[in-house]
């Protein structure tokens, strides 16, 4: 048996929880996606009432919703009362991890209306948002002023605090880094009910470094300054496919964005947009981007694809054509590129609705796709939530970019999910070493996508269920995503924790740096009011005794030195 061949393993007996899952997509078409639908309008009637009101009027606002949640930290007593949570109920979050920590007793702190767009001022390029803006309102309100974010994460449901908090990648990210990299400013309330605004050179810069990849734990995010860019009408995109084995896969993707001569700083050379489907094991389909006016779109001969239309074929299968068709190039409205995996959920609606992509079904009812994934969560139930814990896979792997090749041979070997998806980031070396920092000393190797000042890095989206559950086969998800985590670590790469998580603590802090984290825990009083961020990310329920008990045991540990920021 070669390396790539994954083991032979037994049939697995199927119980009552397949056959509800088989035909959970009775429950999605008569109850998820009329809820769904209804959810999404009144969110945009609320956004629209927003939109009518002036940036004086929301900023008005937003200091009073400020004062409010001040006030409900103040009332707490910390001997009686648990530690603070937001009052967002917990199967609304997008992400797939339980969010058991809810289940201890908590003090509510209620956020739920900071969701509006502060400010767009186009004469510093910076978007002032408040945290429950979601990508679908941030870019409906940008792109017609040909700006957007540096940074649009593809579905229209994530919100900035949780792609500020938590993780955010999108197809420009080989140029701007994560989401987090191009924020300005954060406005935060601490534990004592201090406001703050951290930025990289005030006396806050440890808080302003420390606040990604925190899940809320150093203090309540209530707005952000985030960096805007000039942008064109369109997007002119070209799927190249490519055929091989993973490693040369690997290396047609790298060569689609990374000249071989170093120059990345290069715009004439790097394109704006990136991301590779691997579809196979000797598949994938390269794309890449660039901004195009509505001039060049419109000339003779050139092809628009209006891919946001609700009967357009799913994206992802739109692209695997070029397997058969060759090079494509063609213009897609920029808004609608940005949203391009919104409708199908990447691929995921396949397994959701396996008739959902037949063209009777998107031209009847592609209108109220997709389903609200918070409304997945809450009619699975715990019997269900379970089952796709260890038959189903949604994690990403954030591995070095000279490791994909061995990154897509691992996940072919140990789980068998396809497609894969692969989209690149800068890792900035920054002037204090964060939760996640590139390798020591990578400047030195010179490869193909660094720089002098950040190492690039691919996320690698592995998201369906493995090939052994299609086939009917024995699969072990909790060993497989245990697995995934000691491959990560042992090669310096990162799990994003919206993702089910098997890490131990010891294991969490292999994988992230701790220090700066917990010396802005104890420097800003975090300790005792919010929970860690381990024990938030931690799978399973959590019990007060055992939250507390932790938050003790950190609180009388040393405080560890952290470099200042470098001039």
């Amino acid at each position: 048996m070669s390396d790539l061949e994954a083991a032979l393993r037994p049939k697995r007996k199927k119980n009552m929880i397949d056959f509800l899952v088989q035909f959970r997509w009775i429950v999605v078409i008569f109850v998820v996606l009329p809820l769904s639908f209804l959810y999404y309008f009144s969110i945009y009637l609320g956004d629209v009432r927003s939109d009518c009101k002036s940036f004086k009027q929301r900023q008005k606002e937003h200091d009073e919703n400020v004062k409010k949640v001040v006030k409900r930290l103040k009332e707490r007593n910390a001997s009686k009362d648990g530690l603070v949570c937001t009052a967002r109920k917990p199967w609304v979050a997008v992400g797939m991890r339980n969010v058991d920590y809810k289940r201890a007793r908590h003090f509510e702190v209620d956020l739920s209306s900071f969701r509006n767009v502060l400010d767009i001022d186009k004469e510093r390029m910076i978007a002032r948002v408040e945290p429950l803006v979601n990508m679908g309102q941030i870019t409906r309100v940008t792109v017609p002023m040909n700006v957007a974010l540096a940074v649009v994460a593809e579905l229209d449901d994530l919100t900035v605090g949780g792609l500020i908090n938590g993780y955010g990648i999108e197809g420009s990210s080989h140029l701007y880094g994560l989401f987090s990299d191009t924020v300005v400013s954060y406005e935060v309330i601490l534990a004592d009910g201090q406001v703050v605004r951290a930025t990289k050179d005030n006396e806050y810069s440890d808080l302003f470094y420390a606040i990604p990849w925190s899940q809320g734990t150093l203090g309540l995010l209530v707005s952000a300054e985030i960096k805007l860019i000039p942008i064109k009408e369109y997007m002119k995109l070209t799927y190249k496919p490519v055929v091989g084995n993973l490693k040369e896969i690997a290396q047609a993707y790298i060569d689609s964005f990374s000249p071989r001569d170093g120059d990345q700083d290069n715009p004439a050379k790097v394109p704006d947009f990136v991301e590779t489907m691997v579809y196979t094991p000797t598949e994938a389909v390269c794309m890449t981007g660039r901004y195009a006016s509505k001039e060049e779109a419109k000339q003779k001969g050139n092809v628009i694809n209006n891919v946001g239309w609700w009967f357009k074929t799913w994206f992802y299968q739109h692209a695997q054509t070029a397997l058969k068709r060759g090079e494509i190039v063609e213009y897609i409205p920029t808004r609608e590129y940005y949203h391009r995996h919104t409708r199908c959920l990447y691929w995921e609606g396949k397994l959701i609705l396996p008739f959902g992509d037949q063209w009777w079904f998107r031209f009847f009812f592609g209108w109220i796709m997709p389903p609200k994934v918070s409304l997945l969560k809450a009619t699975q139930g715990e019997y269900i939530r379970n089952y796709y814990h260890e038959y189903h896979v949604i994690q990403d792997m954030l591995v070095p970019l000279y490791k994909v090749g061995d990154a897509l041979e691992w996940v072919h070997r140990e789980m068998e999910v396809y497609p894969l998806w692969l989209c690149p980031h800068r890792l900035y070396r920054l002037p204090l070493k964060t939760m996640v920092y590139p390798e020591p000393g990578f400047e030195l190797h010179r490869r193909q996508g660094d720089t002098q000042y950040a190492q690039m890095y691919t996320d690698v989206g592995v998201y369906y269920a493995p090939g052994p559950i299609l086939r009917g086969e024995v699969f072990d998800g909790a060993e497989a995503v245990r697995k995934m985590e000691s491959w990560l670590i042992e090669n310096h790469g990162f799990q994003p924790q919206y993702a089910v998580s098997e890490l131990t603590e010891k294991n969490f802090w292999r994988m992230f740096d701790g220090d700066l984290y917990e010396h802005c825990r104890k420097k800003y009083k975090a300790i005792g009011t919010f929970m860690s961020v381990y024990y938030k990310s931690k799978k399973g329920r959590k019990t007060e005794k055992e939250v507390q008990d932790a938050e003790q045991e950190t609180a009388e540990l040393e405080t560890p030195e952290v470099d200042e920021p470098a001039d």
